[in-house]
């Protein structure tokens, strides 16, 4: 994205774009997004593909991908690497889809566990303290 000179402060640059002004300095040291000159005597001023920049990378980490992987993409962004980009996507469909999978054992072990504390009688040990306890 072409950088043109705007009139956007970093704070309104920030506001535009829906999150913090330390956010935009972070993204600014991790090489996401350039720093504009400083004029002197004034302050840096952000323009229109800077907040395009800030959308770009806030939507890739809705999707879950890592600011490394960002910043893979940011490399990609003119859209004339698709295949590129299909690639990083579907690496990220992969990793997604064996969190769910490792989500999904989580969920069946603690219903059961939540299961059998329902079915307790008396003055047995609770069943989900004592398998945590066996797990150690």
């Amino acid at each position: 994205m072409e950088n043109t000179s705007g009139s956007l402060t970093i704070g309104a640059l920030a506001d535009a774009a829906e999150v913090n002004v330390e956010t935009i300095r972070f993204y600014q040291r991790k090489g996401l997004m350039p720093e504009p000159e400083r004029p002197l005597g004034s302050i840096r001023r952000y323009g229109e593909a800077d907040l395009a920049r800030v959308r770009f990378i806030k939507a890739a980490q809705r999707l879950g991908f890592s600011l490394d992987e960002v910043s893979e993409l940011l490399m990609l962004e003119d859209g004339t690497h698709c295949d590129e980009a299909r690639g990083l996507a579907e690496h990220k469909l992969h990793d997604v889809r064996q969190k769910l999978s490792h989500l999904r054992r989580i969920e069946s072990a603690l219903t059961e566990l939540v299961d059998r504390c329902v079915a307790r009688r008396g003055r047995v040990t609770c069943p989900l303290i004592a398998s945590l306890q066996k797990a150690e």
